[in-house]
């Protein structure tokens, strides 16, 4: 079933789901961790247009690409 959240709960994520998004990098390893596949939407955007609203048409001018990771935390370590 496809869905699109405002927050990913990764207690959802089950092993063969596909995510699509920018997630931080603790949370897209955590995705992988689960089996699920990770696509980052990734672009090149101007410092100048960083963390504005982007149209469709900014999204294509700036390169936007789904890119697959398969992300793996190396160390576990305890909270500071």
């Amino acid at each position: 079933m496809d869905a699109m959240v405002e927050h990913l709960e990764l207690s959802a994520i089950v092993p063969g789901d596909t995510v699509l998004g920018t997630l931080p990098v603790h949370v897209a390893a955590a995705v992988c961790e689960r089996g699920a596949r990770y696509f980052h939407l990734s672009m090149d955007i101007p410092a100048t247009r960083r963390g504005t609203e982007l149209s469709a048409e900014d999204m294509r001018t700036f390169g936007a690409r789904l890119e697959e990771y398969v992300i793996t935390k190396l160390i576990k370590r305890e909270s500071v």
